[in-house]
């Protein structure tokens, strides 16, 4: 079977960017609606592997994605960090006068709240993908209507940038997870940063003793996100990225935090992304 990469978005998209940017140029993506069918491709091995957005600089954590990565079997394998610049995309002759609505994925939207605000006279439309908000665009002709999306879409759709850079901090980056089915799961090499998921007793100081031993083994807590527990109101699942300096080191807290945790996964080892990007790397 040939490789294939799948991705929510479309083509134009910054899933699609990540993609490439972590396995090459010229892998074939998947594109997918909903990160649930992505999930769904790849547990079924219909695509060799997938892209998740999980958390980005300015809108924060995607909640739901924690949810299904927990809820999967799946590994995951890398990371990508992305540097984003939004536009706001128009069809050629179109200027920001003739606005009525603007169209995105409700994360891009998110990211340029500052600039939106400015002009609540248009209309925001959520939509499944920056990309195909573009493409919509260009293919139904339709005036009045703006996309906010990356450079990679206004080119491929050959639309206007009405207005650059509209993401309300100009260093914004998106972090994507590769994730794969433990049997198609590569071995780790040189692995330096593992995510797992856990949860504790809902008493006082639970989640302090795993702190404190993750502390104590010299290894960074670079995310620790809380999402609910069905069926346990005000009780919660964590998921925790940590980065250690050799597997070992890794391995040795973890036979430690058994005894301090329920339900103790790992859902993969893995190579840190480089965050040592800048705005200008990637104008998408």
């Amino acid at each position: 079977m040939t490789p294939t990469i799948a991705i929510q978005g479309f083509a134009g998209s910054f899933h699609q960017l990540a993609a490439h940017q972590y396995f090459g140029p010229e892998t074939a993506v998947t594109p997918c609606a909903t990160f649930t069918e992505v999930v769904r491709q790849v547990t079924r091995g219909t695509a060799t592997g997938g892209v998740m957005a999980i958390e980005n600089s300015i809108a924060g954590s995607i909640l739901p994605n924690y949810n299904l990565l927990q809820q999967s079997a799946l590994r995951v394998t890398g990371e990508v960090y992305l540097p984003i610049r939004q536009h706001l995309l128009l069809l050629p002759g179109q200027t920001l006068a003739d606005l009525r609505e603007v169209h995105s994925h409700p994360m891009a939207l998110l990211q340029c709240a500052d600039f939106l605000n400015q002009h609540p006279e248009w209309k925001l439309v959520e939509t499944e993908d920056t990309a195909l908000s573009a493409q919509r665009i260009r293919e139904g002709h339709l005036t009045g209507i703006a996309a906010v999306a990356g450079q990679a879409a206004a080119e491929l759709f050959d639309l206007e940038v009405g207005a650059a850079d509209i993401q309300s901090v100009p260093e914004n980056y998106t972090r994507f997870l590769i994730i794969n089915t433990a049997e198609n799961a590569p071995q780790p090499a040189a692995a330096n940063k593992a995510s797992v998921y856990f949860h504790t007793s809902h008493t006082k100081g639970s989640l302090a003793r795993v702190l404190n031993k993750i502390a104590d083994h010299d290894l960074n807590l670079s995310k620790l996100q809380s999402f609910p527990q069905p069926g346990r109101a005000w009780q919660y699942f964590f998921h925790a990225d940590l980065e250690f300096d050799h597997a070992d080191q890794f391995h040795e807290v973890l036979q430690d935090l058994e005894p301090l945790t329920e339900d103790l996964r790992v859902l993969g080892l893995y190579q840190r992304g480089d965050t040592q990007l800048t705005a200008s790397t990637h104008d998408s």
